[in-house]
């Protein structure tokens, strides 16, 4: 059998394809260039790409390629491609500082003495007046949520140290108001500061007078509140009441015996 005509068969196909893929891209290009008509000429869109607000610094300034004026309180249109989320710094710069009363103040200064061994109080502080809370507070105190987290750290210290002692390293005094807690075995236990080896005593004994009222050290802290003298504490001690206090306070006394169940 002869292949001649298989072969013609074939080769008039082949011819017969190039017209038709010809006729396609033509119509592929056509209705590109209606859509693109339509599209510029028609639907007309906005393309308006002005420049998108930057977040400024904590000091209000502005980056170098456009911003809003942050100090006039007018904030990015809705318009704008994109919308960054307020700089908290920026918005809290324009708040009051928070003012401690005294109890907070002692509060937060106790937290920053207990929460590491090297914090000290600098010297450039002037102890008769209120300290700058920022010195002391690890948190934004120009925050909306300042006064809240003052009252969580003034909860939080005096539950967490419930008696606290300020004393000198070789005083008569302060070995016996030692003694008289060391007895107790309190849980948890009594933190001490022997504040005459500190770096800071001299700007610490001041502050601590001025925020408690006492006249000297040693100096004890319960709950929060000094305890007077050390002939109070003599008497309180004696009459049984410190242990009330201290009790009171949330401390618990021979905390290991009970804690082992004895």
């Amino acid at each position: 059998m002869s292949t001649f005509p298989v072969t013609s068969l074939l080769h008039s196909l082949q011819y017969q394809r190039k017209p038709l893929n010809h006729r396609a891209t033509s119509l592929a290009l056509i209705s590109l260039i209606v859509v693109s008509f339509y599209i510029f000429f028609v639907a007309k869109p906005s393309l308006d790409l002005t420049p998108i607000a930057l977040r400024t610094d904590a000091l209000g300034h502005a980056g170098s390629h456009g911003s809003f004026p942050q100090d006039k309180g007018v904030s990015p249109p809705s318009s704008r491609l994109f919308r960054l989320p307020l700089n908290d710094h920026v918005t809290n710069a324009n708040r009051p500082q928070i003012q401690l009363d005294e109890s907070q103040e002692l509060a937060a200064v106790a937290a920053f003495l207990a929460a590491l061994p090297q914090n000290i109080i600098p010297h450039s502080i002037d102890p008769s007046k209120p300290i700058d809370p920022q010195l002391v507070l690890d948190f934004d105190t120009r925050s909306p949520r300042a006064a809240e987290e003052v009252n969580q750290i003034v909860q939080h210290v005096w539950s967490r140290y419930p008696v606290m002692m300020f004393t000198k390293a070789r005083n008569a005094h302060s070995r016996e108001i030692r003694r008289i807690i060391s007895t107790m075995d309190l849980q948890p236990p009594a933190v001490a500061f022997e504040v005459d080896q500190r770096e800071d005593a001299d700007v610490l004994v001041p502050l601590l007078h001025r925020l408690t009222s006492s006249a000297d050290l040693p100096l004890m802290l319960i709950g929060g509140k000094p305890v007077g003298s050390i002939d109070v504490i003599r008497e309180l001690s004696d009459s049984g009441e410190l242990q009330k206090l201290i009790t009171n306070a949330g401390a618990v006394i021979d905390g290991s015996k009970k804690k082992k169940g004895y």
